[in-house]
């Protein structure tokens, strides 16, 4: 995510016009199918290529940055490259880790696409194993709140499809990771105990989002301490909880929703007829006659204003996590048809949105586009 960056003020872009097209493609495909049709089918090798090129136009560009980590001595300070040799890219940390996790996940799903040996050269070059032992010493040198939870969540995540992928780049890549991996499974197994209460924010450190990354990760490389941490901590947090204020939502700078990251989260570790009366419990206004106005997508006045350019971000989140609320309950639900029609208008805000014309939203909105498209949440 961002809260500042430069801006190229070009409003007629020619990529920004072709990825408004190829989203007008989706959206009309996603509308003129099946509710339940997946994103993925109207996903086509163009739209792929897109939004490859937002992750490899910053995973390699140093400026702007915003540097978060605690000073400790002379050793932490110097060029964001020296820092984080690996994730350096893409204006923050966060956003350099899961555009490489854009990147892996497009490549395995078209590994011969134009964009793949650009993207294979640029994976080679962050996923060293010298830059991952210097991601590592500069972990391991600060805070233990460094990029908890939302940035260690997505670099488990990033593993997590490396595993998925059989390559021997993706192979060679993953075992490079696994050092800084271990650091973050370990960092969250070390903080979950700890942690009294549920983080209920729209932005980086709510919990809910990262729960549900982090769990899904967890599993994929059987980290059973790991996932057997986070599923405690998830029921003892919301397994009671009830009338969430969606009509409060969204707050001017979300990129996340509190109420449907912890309803997306919470069909991770229940059934689907035990999911079902939580969620009545949780959310009862959802409508049962399949309107999509009962949630409004988010608006955004000013694209360049990285603070507020989160709302296209929002809609992107709510688009994917309503559609996994709605396969979650049972198939003969009568919220499933409002849950994916909700999905369906907000994902073509969302879509329509990403594009390169402001890096406030053009770092970090294609992976967030790549996780709506592809169905990554399982």
């Amino acid at each position: 995510m961002i809260t500042d960056a430069s801006r190229t003020p070009t409003s007629r872009s020619p990529r920004r016009a072709g990825i408004r097209a190829v989203c007008g493609i989706l959206l009309a495909a996603a509308l003129a199918g099946s509710p339940g049709a997946s994103r993925a089918d109207a996903f086509d090798a163009d739209a792929k290529a897109r939004f490859a090129r937002l992750a490899l136009d910053c995973v390699d560009r140093e400026y702007p940055n915003k540097i978060t980590h605690e000073l400790r001595g002379d050793e932490d300070v110097g060029p964001p490259r020296r820092i984080y040799p690996a994730f350096h890219g893409c204006f923050d940390w966060h956003s350099s880790v899961h555009g490489h996790w854009l990147l892996v996940r497009l490549l395995r799903t078209q590994v011969d696409a134009a964009y793949a040996a650009e993207a294979r050269a640029a994976l080679e070059r962050s996923l060293a194993v010298a830059n991952i032992e210097g991601e590592l010493a500069t972990l391991r040198r600060g805070s233990e709140t460094f990029e908890r939870p939302y940035g260690l969540a997505w670099l488990l995540q990033l593993g997590a499809d490396l595993r998925r992928w059989d390559d021997a780049d993706a192979r060679r890549w993953r075992a490079a990771l696994e050092p800084l991996e271990r650091e973050a499974s370990a960092r969250l197994q070390r903080w979950l105990p700890k942690l009294t209460a549920p983080i209920r924010t729209g932005e980086h450190s709510q919990t809910a989002f990262a729960f549900g990354l982090a769990l899904d990760a967890a599993r994929a490389s059987a980290d059973r301490a790991l996932e057997e941490a986070l599923v405690a901590r998830t029921l003892a947090f919301h397994a009671g909880d009830r009338d969430c204020p969606i009509g409060y939502e969204p707050s001017g700078q979300d990129f996340l929703s509190p109420c449907l990251a912890e309803a997306d989260l919470m069909r991770r570790v229940l059934a689907p007829r035990e999911f079902a009366r939580w969620l009545a419990r949780f959310l009862p206004r959802v409508p049962r006659d399949g309107r999509d106005d009962w949630l409004v997508p988010g608006v955004v006045f000013d694209a360049s204003d990285g603070k507020l350019a989160h709302l296209h971000g929002l809609n992107l989140s709510r688009a994917w996590m309503l559609e996994a609320i709605a396969d979650a309950l049972p198939p003969r639900d009568r919220r499933i048809d409002a849950l994916r029609a909700a999905a369906r208008r907000h994902a073509g805000v969302g879509l329509a949105a990403v594009g390169d014309v402001d890096y406030a939203g053009g770092h970090w909105l294609g992976s967030f586009a790549t996780y709506l498209v592809t169905r990554r949440a399982p």
